[in-house]
């Protein structure tokens, strides 16, 4: 008996962790579908400048949302005039929580010290 209390003490907690956040991926992507104006995301996203792929990686690190609700949230951006680049990368952002994909770029240091395969490291 205790098993299966255990057990489902983990499903509960591994349900809930999913939950939250495609209610708020999808949140999100009608939030930007109802309210954003597209003009708006073309000012903001709308080419493949270093400031608008770091606004979008912002965007996306702020986010850290599952990856079903990213695809929600990136697909809403693109259909609102975001460039394809920016949108992508806000969503690998939001699918690896930023600080994952910044140490596979090489930004950011390994916390046991080892080196992350950054050029410089």
């Amino acid at each position: 008996m205790r098993a299966v209390l255990h057990a489902l003490s983990i499903t509960g907690s591994m349900t809930w962790e999913i939950t939250w956040a495609l209610i708020l991926g999808f949140a999100l992507s009608a939030v930007i579908q109802a309210v954003v104006r597209r003009s708006t995301v073309v000012r903001l996203l709308g080419d493949s400048r270093p400031r608008t792929l770091a606004l979008a990686a912002g965007l996306g690190a702020a986010s850290s949302s599952c990856s079903y609700a990213a695809v929600a949230l990136a697909r809403a951006l693109f259909r609102k005039g975001a460039d394809f680049t920016a949108a992508a990368l806000a969503v690998r952002f939001i699918r690896t929580g930023g600080a994952p994909m910044l140490k596979m770029m090489g930004g950011a240091p390994d916390p046991a010290g080892q080196d992350n395969g950054s050029p410089s490291g």
